[in-house]
C-alpha cells in the first residue's frame, strides 16, 4: 500500500484547510520545497500536491503555486500526483510535460465527462485519476464549494470503459478534521469497480490506526492512503505510517 503525503498550495504556500472552506485556513510552511524535501527524505512513496488556488479559480495565486510545484519536481525524485484546476487537454499536458506522474481531475470530469474520457484516452489511466470528492453521498465541485446532482457511481462507469484505472476518494466532511477516514465507503467504491480501477483513500486520518485500517482492506481495492492533516499536525508520523503501509504481513 502506497503511503501519498499531502501538500497542499494556496498563495504559494503550504497550508491545509478544514473540510474544504478557504476561510478555515492553517499556515503550516512558507517553503513548500522544504515541506516536500521533509517527506521524501522519511521515505514518502508519494506527493500529493493540490492547487487550492486552481481550485477556487484564483488566477494569479494559482500561477505562484505552478512555480512552488516547479521548484518541487526541481528538488525530489519521488513521484507526484498533482491537482486543482487543470481545465482540459492542455493544462493536464502541459502538468506532465513538467514531469507531473499523475493527474487528479475532479470538477471537469464531472461538468465536461467527454474531456476526462478523452484525458483517459490520450494519456492513460496510469497518468490520469478521477478524483471523487464527496459530501453527503454528493459529488462536489469547483473547489468542493459547490453540490454537483451526478451519482458518483454512474460518473465512475463513464469512464471505466475508456482505461480509469485510480479514483481518490476524499469524504470531505472529514478532511482536516482528524476525525478517521470513511473506510466503508471507500472499500464500497472500489467494490463497485470488481478491479477494474483501484481507490486512493483520503479525507480524515487521525492516527496509526487508520493506516492500519487501510492496510488491513488493502486486498479489498485500495492503492494507497494520503495523509495531509495528521502528518502536520503531529498525530501521526511519516515514518511509523511507511513502516506500517510496507507491512508484508
Amino acid at each position: 500500500m502506497n503511503i501519498y503525503s499531502a501538500i497542499d498550495l494556496k498563495n504559494g504556500k503550504c497550508v491545509r484547510l478544514k473540510q474544504g472552506d478557504p476561510n478555515k485556513e492553517t499556515i503550516y510552511s512558507e517553503s513548500p520545497v522544504e515541506t516536500a524535501k521533509r517527506w521524501t527524505t522519511i521515505g514518502t512513496d508519494w506527493l500529493h500536491i493540490v492547487n487550492l488556488d486552481g481550485a477556487f479559480g484564483n488566477p494569479d495565486q494559482a500561477a505562484k503555486n505552478v512555480e512552488a510545484v516547479q521548484a518541487i519536481l526541481q528538488s525530489v525524485t519521488v513521484p507526484i500526483e498533482f491537482g486543482g484546476g487543470l481545465r482540459g487537454l492542455a493544462d493536464v499536458e502541459q502538468a506532465l510535460t513538467l514531469g507531473i506522474s499523475r493527474v487528479v481531475i475532479g470538477s471537469l470530469a464531472v461538468g465536461q465527462p467527454q474531456i476526462m474520457v478523452d484525458m483517459l484516452k490520450r494519456f492513460g489511466g496510469e497518468r490520469v485519476a478521477l478524483g471523487l470528492d464527496v459530501k453527503d453521498g454528493q459529488v462536489a465541485t469547483s473547489g468542493w464549494q459547490k453540490l454537483a446532482t451526478t451519482d458518483a457511481l454512474e460518473l465512475v462507469r463513464l469512464f471505466q470503459p475508456a482505461g480509469l484505472k485510480y479514483i481518490i476518494h476524499t469524504d470531505i466532511s472529514r478532511d482536516g478534521m482528524l476525525s478517521g477516514v470513511n473506510l466503508a465507503a471507500s472499500i464500497a467504491l472500489a467494490q463497485a469497480g470488481q478491479g477494474s480501477y483501484k481507490v486512493i483513500v483520503s479525507g480524515g486520518v487521525a492516527d496509526l490506526e487508520d493506516v492500519r485500517r487501510v492496510k488491513a482492506a488493502e486486498n479489498e481495492g485500495l492503492e494507497g492512503l494520503i495523509i495531509g492533516k495528521a502528518l502536520y499536525a503531529g498525530a501521526l508520523d511519516l515514518a511509523d505510517a511507511m513502516r506500517l503501509a510496507h507491512d508484508k504481513n
